[in-house]
């Protein structure tokens, strides 16, 4: 038992390190080549987890292989145009100028009512709105507005908005993300004395604090609901 234990945690790491080594990705987001990578190692992770018979270095290797190959396969297709679309396709498009290109729908194998739902999806119930809707090779439909569709932006009204920052969390659950105050010039002094000003004594007391983009401080006391304060920074 303590040996199968063992087994599968050793292939537990190993499979979590080479799909981080191969990318953030989204299993809708990714490519062929990366999805039959990703279904052949859990494949082998199996069979050495539940055999014992099986030394665990035939299940490592076959997995640091693959692991090669796709990374070897990602190199190709950044320095290489052809190969790129070889390997993991090019964008098709399904509606161009509001007209739904029926030979390319037969091409892709994607039918009428598939094509129909994703716009739904996408807030788009007529045809006419569209410009164009591009079936990206990950599988998912990108949906270009015609020019008077598109929603008005604050450049299209002419209006110059203050540069906003990122939201940067500085407490989870009482304690204090040092690293992040840092990156924004601050520290846990600064913090503390924020706190203090609207008379919250610890930072355990805080169950998450964050500076919102006009850096000011949020934070929401344990077992209370979310409060704006502080001044910005």
């Amino acid at each position: 038992m303590l040996i199968i234990f063992t087994r599968t945690l050793i292939l537990y790491v190993v499979i979590i390190i080479v799909l981080r080594l191969m990318g953030k990705r989204q299993i809708g987001q990714l490519q062929p080549s990366e999805l039959v990578v990703a279904l052949i190692i859990a494949d082998l992770a199996a069979v050495p987890m539940a055999n014992v018979g099986i030394p665990l270095i035939n299940g490592i290797i076959p997995i640091l292989t693959l692991f090669i190959m796709e990374e070897l396969l990602s190199l190709i297709s950044l320095k290489s145009e052809g190969a790129r679309g070889f390997i993991s396709g090019k964008p098709s498009i399904l509606i161009e100028r509001g007209t739904i290109m029926e030979e390319e729908l037969r091409r892709m194998r994607y039918n009428l009512n598939d094509l129909l739902e994703q716009l739904r999806l996408k807030d788009f119930s007529n045809l006419e709105d569209i410009d164009y809707a591009i079936l990206e090779t990950s599988g998912q439909l990108s949906v270009i507005p015609k020019p008077e569709n598109k929603p008005v932006t604050i450049k299209d009204m002419d209006i110059k908005p203050d540069s906003q920052h990122l939201p940067v969390t500085v407490i989870i659950d009482g304690r204090t993300n040092s690293d992040n105050l840092a990156k924004i010039g601050l520290d846990d002094d600064w913090l503390i004395k924020e706190l203090k000003k609207n008379k919250v004594n610890s930072i355990k007391d805080v169950f998450f604090a964050y500076l919102n983009p006009e850096r000011k401080l949020m934070y929401q006391l344990k077992g209370n609901s979310m409060s704006k304060r502080g001044g910005k920074q």
